[in-house]
């Protein structure tokens, strides 16, 4: 009996607290709120949220290429490496000599790389063995030429180079023709954007925030090369294609209405 007493004391003076723990207090400058307020002020909240809509489009465009790109390289090997360098810059002079003869430009052709490395020998339970060196030389060109293609790739081949990788075609101003992704995409979103909120029994009031995407031009398919042309004497048929330019939005709508 002792016990009970005490029990029902202890649960008398805690009941108070906890009572009060259960209050939900309003925020400042809103009235009392009655036993159901932190409900009502829920929705007190996401009635005076705009209804919003993020649309992502994306959009793309093709367009023909103004400029041709590739690269020309010559490697050579020696016992040497003076031997190795020596012949590289020779068969390099070379084919620089058949490519201006073939107009392009000083200013059109770029060194992307030069190096010289020592080749080994390996055998089970030897130290490497020195077999020579190899010396290599690259170089990268454009033109606006596009008709030349096959033919600086036989001048290339034909002078000395020994490793050729493209053509690539590309244009000049890309961003230029990336704006007319970028506005098909804005019209996109804004249609689709349009499409849902009529659904919705709403209707789009402005954009809130726009952002651009990742977006680039793609080339088409890429020409195949015939290694043998410089010995057959004929320039490879190359086709330039269109190139297919992308861009991405991200864009918040604000609607407004009942639905």
């Amino acid at each position: 009996m002792r016990f009970s007493a005490i029990l029902l004391l202890l649960l008398a003076a805690a009941s108070p607290v906890a009572a009060q723990d259960r209050m939900q207090v309003p925020p400042p400058g809103l009235p009392s709120l009655p036993a159901d307020g932190p409900m009502r002020f829920m929705l007190h909240r996401s009635a005076a949220m705009p209804a919003m809509l993020t649309i992502t489009a994306s959009a793309d465009v093709a367009r023909a290429p103004d400029q041709l790109r590739m690269t020309a390289g010559v490697l050579t090997a020696a016992a040497t490496a003076a031997e190795a360098m020596a012949a590289n810059a020779t068969r390099m002079n070379a084919v620089l000599a058949a490519l201006k003869a073939a107009g392009v430009a000083d200013r059109d052709v770029q060194t992307t790389g030069l190096s010289l490395n020592p080749q080994y020998r390996y055998e089970p339970n030897q130290s490497p063995i020195l077999t020579g060196y190899q010396a290599r030389n690259s170089i990268s060109l454009r033109t606006m030429k596009l008709g030349d293609a096959g033919k600086l790739i036989d001048v290339a081949i034909k002078a000395g180079a020994n490793e050729v990788q493209g053509p690539e075609f590309t244009l000049a101003n890309s961003d230029a023709a990336l704006d007319g992704a970028r506005t098909a995409a804005v019209a996109k979103a804004r249609a689709r954007a349009e499409l849902y909120a009529n659904a919705a029994g709403l209707k789009v009031k402005r954009i809130a925030s726009i952002s651009e995407g990742a977006g680039a031009p793609e080339p088409g398919p890429r020409p195949m090369m015939r290694m043998a042309m410089a010995e057959a004497g004929a320039a490879p048929p190359v086709q330039p294609g269109e190139l297919s330019l992308s861009a991405q939005v991200t864009i918040s709508f604000e609607l407004e209405g009942q639905p």
